[in-house]
């Protein structure tokens, strides 16, 4: 007969790491989680229907307990249902959702548990410092978190008297009476971007968010092709900006007048015209000057900022096809393909989800 579990043994925080197919970057994820120290933990795998090696690296790793998710029931994403298995067998005070992509610091566990206490809060939720490689991730990701951080200002999400909500999925550490009080994933079941989800429900709740730029504490490369950056961002852009089509034209005008000043610019030198040429870099330059101030807030290097000019058209193109997908009902992640049901919440304050109690679901 096995004694039974006392509240001294069990763990402080529950990591729950979902994955579908991640083979390529679930072991450096898995060592930097199992390398953690300074509080007890324990580190679970929710393997969602993987058909590479997930499985098996997850396995390999003594202090990672493997379960597999069921079938998304209907009106569920896959990742929600797969979170939602992983916090049905979770015995910790806390827990954390991370994603498979990402890469933990030394002790940033245990640094994160006593930040969310001395802040008060019920939700942190760290937002990785940013791994990009090649044209396109140099381009484009810059600019997108740009406007990340202007749409989702960390000092308005953790300031109690404001409306405004947001998390980022790859690290969300939330007390357990707080994501039992909401209803857990199911509350956000039907949701692609159920981090802002999730966030809006605990903070509508009454209880407290801490969220801030987190490069001290995790760091992740997001995609490792064009093809997956396309896929992914077409999923997340129209769910998090309230008016995609609006801020692509604002984008691509930015872009225009820079490329179009510049070229003016050099024409007027030919010609020896130098106060047009001039005006024309006076324009070039303080509108490069305002894309430059945004991108600083966003925590890239300056190598990748050099890239963010011609990040602008591609940022317009991201946001016009992730509307598009969402008009037509068909959004592609991970091998699955969403309706129009998988969408409501965005960057307004506006959260349509349907509520189920925990006990109406029967997979976690």
């Amino acid at each position: 007969m096995v004694a039974p579990e006392t509240v001294a043994s069990r763990p402080s925080v529950s990591v729950i790491v979902p994955a579908r197919n991640e083979e390529a970057c679930l072991g450096a994820c898995l060592e930097s989680l199992a390398a953690q120290t300074g509080v007890g933990y324990e580190i679970i795998l929710v393997n969602d229907a993987s058909t590479d090696h997930t499985r098996e690296i997850a396995q390999s790793f003594p202090s990672v307990r493997v379960v597999d998710a069921d079938a998304p029931p209907s009106g569920w994403t896959g990742k929600n249902n797969a979170m939602a298995a992983g916090a049905g067998v979770a015995r910790g005070e806390w827990l954390l959702f991370t994603d498979a992509d990402t890469v933990h610091k030394s002790g940033s566990l245990c640094r994160a548990v006593a930040e969310v206490r001395q802040r008060g809060a019920a939700l942190l939720s760290y937002s990785p410092e940013q791994e990009v490689h090649g044209f396109w991730e140099n381009a484009v990701m810059p600019v997108i978190f740009a406007e990340l951080a202007a749409a989702y200002r960390p000092s308005l999400v953790s300031d109690p008297t404001s409306p405004a909500a947001a998390a980022n999925g790859q690290y969300i550490l939330i007390a357990r009476e707080a994501y039992n009080a909401i209803g857990g994933h199911a509350v956000v079941s039907s949701s692609l971007l159920e981090d802002v989800a999730l966030a809006k429900a605990v903070k509508g709740s009454g209880r407290k968010i801490f969220f801030r730029f987190g490069g001290d504490a995790i760091r992740t490369r997001m995609y490792h092709s064009f093809a997956q950056l396309r896929e992914g961002w077409t999923k997340n852009l129209a769910l998090l900006f309230p008016s995609p089509a609006r801020l692509a034209l604002l984008r691509l005008t930015e872009f225009l007048l820079i490329a179009g000043g510049a070229a003016a610019g050099v024409a007027a030198i030919l010609r020896g015209r130098f106060k047009p040429a001039a005006a024309a870099a006076i324009l070039v330059v303080t509108i490069y000057g305002f894309l430059l101030n945004r991108i600083r807030k966003a925590h890239f290097s300056w190598g990748a900022n050099a890239w963010s000019l011609a990040g602008l058209p591609l940022f317009a193109y991201l946001l016009l096809r992730s509307k598009l997908s969402y008009s037509q009902g068909r959004v592609r992640w991970k091998g699955r393909t969403y309706g129009s049901r998988a969408n409501q919440v965005g960057a307004d304050a506006s959260v349509t989800i349907k509520r189920q109690r925990p006990a109406e679901r029967s997979s976690a």
